[in-house]
């Protein structure tokens, strides 16, 4: 049973199936998108509902999107809108098709990735290499970045 069954919510958005590409699938059963922009375009049939883009000057999609200034090997420029958009961002993924993208698709995204796999229960110190095993080997780049996912403080879900 995915999360959305848990819930009884079904808003007609067909989730992530985990064989797609970058799926990441949280310990709760949401699934996430992370995504390399070097890739190239979404196809019409593998676009998110919404996607939250972490690079130094903005950037927009065609379907519902949120820009983070997010420079790359770092955090983001102010934390606590990067937080903010991360919890919108995992409270979307219940009943949307999420994506999290930055340049490379590994430090940034796999970084904000390591986030909302602490608000659905991975522990701080133990998000890192959640993401490692669950995305990508070498996501989450750099020391500032760890401990970023270490110590943001995120708010207690209700």
């Amino acid at each position: 049973m995915d999360a959305r069954e848990a819930f009884g919510e079904d808003d007609g958005v067909e989730s992530w199936s985990p064989a797609r590409s970058g799926v990441v699938v949280l310990p709760s059963g949401r699934a996430v998108r992370g995504r390399a922009l070097s890739d190239g375009v979404v196809g019409d049939g593998d676009a998110p509902s919404f996607g939250l883009y972490l690079t130094s000057r903005p950037h927009q999609e065609r379907w519902e999107s949120r820009w983070l200034m997010w420079p790359d090997f770092r955090i983001p420029r102010f934390p606590s809108d990067a937080i903010a958009a991360l919890r919108d961002a995992y409270d979307r993924s219940l009943t949307e098709r999420v994506e999290i993208a930055c340049a490379g698709g590994r430090g940034r995204t796999g970084t904000a990735i390591a986030i909302l796999a602490r608000y659905d229960g991975v522990p701080a110190e133990a998000a890192v290499a959640w993401v490692r095993a669950a995305y990508r080997r070498g996501a989450v780049e750099t020391p500032w970045q760890r401990r970023f996912v270490r110590e943001a403080p995120l708010a207690r879900l209700p």
